[in-house]
């Protein structure tokens, strides 16, 4: 693999069930209703065990993000829609930034998807960092962190007991019942994103998983697992029975540079590039890549022609789907 520094290998704990994932079809030219339906079905049809969306509410007037927020479906809508014409592959949110519900609305959400779904829902949840979006849905960013915890425990309560009831210091459920329960046995996986220590080694501590960001620097994803791993063990948990899941922002074509000019940027270049990428990553304790397209600005920038980006979001998912046998 050409003009790439390898970092040293990280030793990782024993890798289960590495599984390709697929980004589906909510930012930009091809987040149509045909496109979702169409994507979702093709993607458990070609072996892709899982299918994420994620969440951006607004885009403030004035700023330069890049294409992919600018135009993104509801992740619940999305998935929802997705659930209908599908019945294996699992229904991701990578990530709900949990600051802008309360937690028995997000509890009703999740629980509902997954009995929709037949129990194939994994939930992700961040902490939010965009002042404008706490501002629209009149949250706080104070103490996001504290809350998270709290906030999980509250999902998993309101999913799990016949009669909730919790009095903690940013949330209280009085004595209720909330109906339907999930499918799956305690409620959907939490998993969390996030890319500063507290929110890896919360990962580590209080959840099924860490899901990466976009902006996450793959090169040295060894460094993050090790923390998250080395939390979940404090915590008296089994390190490897955490998942690692990691967004794939795949740049297929010409190699990216990387940003700090040290080599071609992971998951970029031929498609046999972007899968020893992958074989890589899962060397280094990666559970679960998932090919996200919404990130290529020929796909998911929503000021493109619609025709064009179905058909490069269509080669690249038969090209990249997981290998038979």
């Amino acid at each position: 693999m050409p003009w790439v520094t390898w970092p040293a290998r990280v030793a990782s704990p024993r890798v289960r069930d590495m599984k390709i994932g697929f980004g589906a079809p909510v930012s930009g030219a091809w987040a149509t209703p045909a496109n979702l339906a169409s994507f979702a079905v093709r993607a458990e049809q070609a072996g892709y065990e899982t299918l994420w969306s994620f969440q951006r509410l607004i885009v403030p007037a004035e700023s330069a993000m890049d294409p992919v927020y600018q135009s993104v479906l509801d992740p619940y809508a999305a998935l929802a829609y997705a659930a209908a014409v599908t019945s294996r592959i699992r229904l991701g949110i990578a990530i709900m930034n949990l600051p802008f519900v309360s937690p028995a609305y997000l509890a009703k959400q999740a629980a509902s998807l997954d009995v929709l779904s037949a129990g194939r829902h994994d939930l992700g949840l961040g902490i939010g960092w965009m002042p404008e979006e706490f501002t629209v849905t009149g949250a706080s960013m104070a103490r996001r962190g504290a809350r998270t915890a709290e906030y999980v425990a509250v999902l998993r309560i309101l999913w799990a007991d016949e009669i909730s009831e919790f009095s903690g210091e940013f949330y209280s459920v009085p004595p209720s019942r909330m109906a339907p329960k999930p499918v799956q046995p305690g409620g959907p996986p939490v998993l969390i994103g996030g890319l500063a220590r507290p929110a890896l080694e919360r990962a580590g501590r209080i959840a099924a998983g860490w899901l990466t960001s976009s902006r996450t620097d793959l090169s040295r994803i060894g460094d993050g697992i090790r923390v998250v791993r080395e939390a979940a063990e404090a915590a008296g948990r089994d390190p490897a029975a955490v998942r690692i899941i990691c967004r794939g922002v795949v740049r297929a074509g010409a190699p990216a540079a990387a940003a700090d000019g040290s080599g071609r940027l992971l998951l970029s270049g031929s498609f046999d590039q972007i899968r020893d990428d992958t074989d890589w990553l899962f060397e280094r304790g990666v559970t679960e890549v998932f090919y996200d397209l919404n990130w290529d600005p020929e796909v998911g920038a929503p000021d493109i022609d619609p025709a064009a980006a179905t058909a490069r979001a269509s080669e690249l998912l038969e090209a990249l789907a997981p290998r038979r046998g």
